[in-house]
C-alpha cells in the first residue's frame, strides 16, 4: 500500500515512522511542514519503504476496518486538524484553517454540486445518508461561529434534494439551494453568486463574503472526526468508462487511501478492449495518469478509462478556457490526435492568479467570436476548445457559421459513457 506523503496544498509530510516499523490503521505516520495536514495509515502492517513522496506499508489487512482514534481535542479546528482533513473536491486546502475563521454574521456554504460529469459519489453519500454532511455543516457553523449554513446542490439531482429535505426538517439553520445544471456552477466562486448574487474577484476568497465554502465529503469527514475520532484514511470514489461491467458509473464508498486505481478497475471487470486514456479527476479538469501508478488520496475524485482519441491531421487552433483544460493539456490532447496546432488563444475572462488560470465570471461567458476569428485566421480548420458550459455555447453560436469545425476536449469521454457532448445549451422557455 503506498500511501503518499503530499496530498494537501503545502510541502509534501515529513515521514514520523521508520523502515521496519509496525504500524496501525489510523497512526499518524505523516506531520505536515507548515501549511498541510497530517497523514494517517490506511491500513495495519509493516513500512518496508520509505521515499519523499510516499510511505510503502506492506502485509497490509485491507479487511479490518478497526482504527486507532484520533485525540480528542478543545475545539472542531483542532480535531480536524488532528484528522489531517483537507478539501476533498479539489486541491486539498487544510480544514482546520478554514475553520479558524469566526464570522459570527456569515456563512457555511456545502458544496454538493460535484459539476464534474460521470462522477457521482458525493450525490450518492447525499442520497444514501444526508444526515452525516448535515452534521458536518453544523459542526462548521459551530466552529465558525456562522448562524446559517445551505447546502448547494443542482437541481436536477431530485432524489439528494429530497432527502437533505427530509433530513433537515423543519429547521430552518441549514437551508437547501438547488442550481441550474452547467459547468463549473461547483466552481465556489459560482456558487456564492447563484446564492447572494455577489461576485468574488478571482484574487478573493469566499471569506471576503462572509462565506466558508467546504466540500460535502470534507464535511462528512469532519461529522467521522467528532463523532467517531475517525482520521482520514478512507475515500469515496467513482469509477466508470470502457469497463467490461459496463457504462454506468461505478461508486465506492470509503476505500483505504492509497489504494491502487488499478485494482478498482479491475474489480469493474478490467478495461473493455482498446482505450485511449485512463483520466484521473473529472472530464472538465482531470488528466491522464498512470495506471501503473495511480492510488486513492485524499483529494481523488475517479478515474475513467476512455475511448481512443479521433485523428485529424489538419491545421488545428487552440482555445484555453480557465475552467477546464489548460494549454499544456490541450496540446498533449492534440498531440495525441495527431493534429498540428497552429494557433492558441485565450477567454477574455482568463486571468492568472499566483500561477493559476482563474476566471472572472465562471459560468459566464463574454462571447468567443473573436477568438475563433482569430483561429480561423490563423489557418485552424477546426478548433480544440476547453470552455465552460456558457463558453461553449458562444462558440457553437460562430463556429458553425465560420466553417471552423469544433472539438471539446471532453468529446471522447462522454462519447465514451454515451453523455451528452459539450455543445449548446438549452433555451430556455
Amino acid at each position: 500500500m503506498i500511501i503518499p506523503l503530499k496530498q494537501h496544498i503545502g510541502a509534501p509530510c515529513t515521514p514520523i515512522v521508520n523502515i521496519g516499523d509496525e504500524v496501525k490503521r489510523g497512526q499518524c505516520i505523516g506531520e505536515p511542514n507548515g501549511l498541510g495536514a497530517k497523514i494517517h495509515a490506511s491500513v495495519s502492517g509493516k513500512v518496508v519503504k520509505i521515499t519523499e513522496e510516499y510511505i510503502e506499508i506492506e502485509g497490509a489487512d485491507l479487511d479490518n476496518k478497526d482504527y486507532m482514534k484520533i485525540k480528542k481535542c478543545d475545539t472542531i479546528a483542532e480535531t480536524a486538524y488532528e484528522a489531517g482533513i483537507v478539501g476533498s473536491g479539489g486541491a486539498g486546502f487544510p480544514t482546520h484553517i478554514k475553520l479558524q475563521s469566526e464570522i459570527p454574521d456569515g456563512y457555511i456554504i456545502a458544496n454538493c454540486v460535484e459539476c464534474e460529469p460521470i462522477l457521482n459519489h458525493n450525490i450518492r453519500l447525499l442520497e444514501e445518508n444526508p444526515e452525516i454532511v448535515i452534521k458536518g455543516v453544523r459542526y462548521a457553523m459551530e466552529a465558525t461561529k456562522a448562524p446559517k449554513g445551505y447546502i448547494a446542490i443542482k437541481e436536477k439531482n431530485k432524489k439528494a434534494v429530497e432527502s437533505l429535505r427530509n433530513a433537515i426538517g423543519d429547521k430552518d439553520d441549514v437551508e437547501v439551494k438547488e442550481l441550474r445544471d452547467m459547468y463549473p456552477m461547483g466552481e465556489e466562486r459560482a456558487i456564492i453568486y447563484e446564492i447572494f448574487g455577489t461576485w468574488l474577484e478571482p484574487t478573493q476568497l469566499p471569506i471576503e463574503a462572509k462565506c466558508v465554502v467546504m466540500n460535502g465529503e470534507t464535511l462528512a469527514n469532519l461529522t467521522r472526526a467528532v463523532e467517531d475520532l475517525k482520521p482520514v484514511i478512507d475515500k469515496d470514489i467513482t469509477i466508470g468508462g470502457k469497463l467490461k461491467s459496463g457504462k454506468e458509473s461505478n461508486v465506492f464508498f470509503q476505500m483505504p487511501i492509497g489504494t491502487e486505481i488499478n485494482e478498482l478497475i479491475e474489480q469493474c471487470g478490467g478495461i473493455d478492449g482498446d482505450f485511449g486514456e485512463i483520466i484521473i479527476g473529472g472530464p472538465y479538469t482531470g488528466k491522464p495518469g498512470d495506471m501503473e501508478k495511480s492510488v486513492v488520496t485524499k483529494t481523488s475524485g475517479g478515474a475513467i478509462v476512455t475511448i481512443p482519441l479521433p485523428e485529424f491531421d489538419g491545421p488545428l487552433g487552440l482555445l484555453v478556457c480557465a475552467c477546464g483544460a489548460d494549454e499544456t493539456r490541450l496540446r498533449d490532447i492534440a498531440g495525441k490526435m495527431k493534429s498540428e496546432v497552429v494557433a492558441v488563444t485565450k477567454c477574455k475572462n482568463l486571468v492568472e492568479v499566483r500561477g493559476i488560470n482563474k476566471c472572472l465570471t465562471p459560468g459566464h461567458c463574454p462571447g468567443q467570436v473573436q477568438g475563433i476569428m482569430d483561429l480561423k485566421k490563423s489557418g485552424a480548420k477546426r478548433v480544440l476548445i476547453s470552455n465552460c458550459s456558457d463558453c461553449t455555447n458562444t462558440v457553437m453560436a460562430c463556429a458553425p457559421k465560420m466553417g471552423v469545425g469544433v472539438y471539446h476536449h471532453t468529446d471522447h469521454i462522454f462519447r465514451t459513457v454515451d453523455h451528452e457532448l459539450s455543445r449548446r445549451l438549452p433555451v430556455e422557455e
